[in-house]
């Protein structure tokens, strides 16, 4: 029998997403909430708090409890690390570590995975644990995407894999072919709401415009997958889009049957995009 699973915890709901996966196979879960960040969880999770800055006591306090598996799941910043808070033992990482933060997101994220298997821990991407967090190819709802949202999305799609390539972002807006916003550090939910005052020529009387997202090319698909839920599409909504678009198998859905729902009831279409493709399945 495996030992605990332990989630590295940032904020949002994907860490309890995954706890309850975990929990519903048999698994015996233990979060590590990250200081400053509060993760939505199941009731009566067993949670401890977490420093970055005490990355080898935690090391020490996986191996006590015979962890080891590790998922890290849910939004994080680019943390500020408090000098007098390290140990002497993660002190001795910073060489190894602040290279990485002056990075992309991924380069980062790749130094975190890099420390923890260096320790003998194996990191599992949240839809390793929780596979129904990855949604089937296809329209989802009751509302399909018209030509006119099909071309905005492979234009959308040009333009992430674009972005993902220098490390910045994992989603865009366009809108008759004109790319209106990009996804920066900020992310998609700020990203929406940029749209909501913006006034462009692409939809002057209805609602046009399509969301986006995608894994970066060749990033650590363990950590950082891109995420949707039903804020997801009210943050759409609001921006006036048409519907969201995300590329299959490399974005998690959450609240699947509240997003949808959303989705239909504010009259957006919710597409599962096969990746470099334009069918809808």
């Amino acid at each position: 029998m495996p030992g605990p699973l332990a989630i590295i915890a940032g904020a949002g709901r994907l860490p309890g997403a995954v706890a309850e996966a975990a929990a519903a196979a048999g698994r015996e879960v233990v979060v590590f909430q990250l200081d400053g960040y509060r993760a939505e969880l199941p009731p009566g999770t067993r949670t401890e708090m977490l420093r970055l800055e005490r990355l080898v006591p935690l090391f020490r306090r996986l191996a006590e409890m015979r962890v080891e598996e590790v998922v890290l799941a849910g939004a994080v910043r680019r943390p500020r690390l408090d000098p007098a808070l390290f140990d002497p033992d993660t002190a001795a990482l910073l060489p190894r570590i602040l290279p990485a933060l002056e990075g992309g997101d991924d380069s980062a994220l790749r130094a975190v995975v890099d420390l923890f298997e260096t320790e003998g821990f194996r990191i599992l991407g949240a839809d390793a644990v929780a596979p129904s967090l990855l949604p089937e190819t296809g329209v989802l709802g009751e509302v399909a995407p018209t030509a006119a949202d099909r071309a905005d999305v492979t234009r959308a799609a040009e333009v992430v894999a674009a972005l993902g390539a220098a490390d910045v972002g994992q989603g865009a807006v366009v809108a008759g072919g004109l790319v209106l916003a990009v996804e920066t550090i900020q992310g998609t939910d700020h990203m929406l709401r940029t749209l909501v005052e913006l006034p462009h020529p692409a939809r002057p009387h209805a609602p046009r415009g399509v969301l986006f997202k995608a894994p970066k090319p060749g990033q650590e698909r363990r950590v950082d997958l891109p995420t949707i839920g039903p804020d997801t599409i009210s943050g759409a909504r609001a921006a006036g889009l048409a519907g969201v678009a995300v590329e299959a198998g490399g974005v998690l859905l959450l609240d699947r049957e509240r997003t949808v729902a959303a989705a239909d009831a504010a009259g957006l279409f919710l597409w599962v995009r096969e990746a470099e493709s334009c069918a809808s399945s």
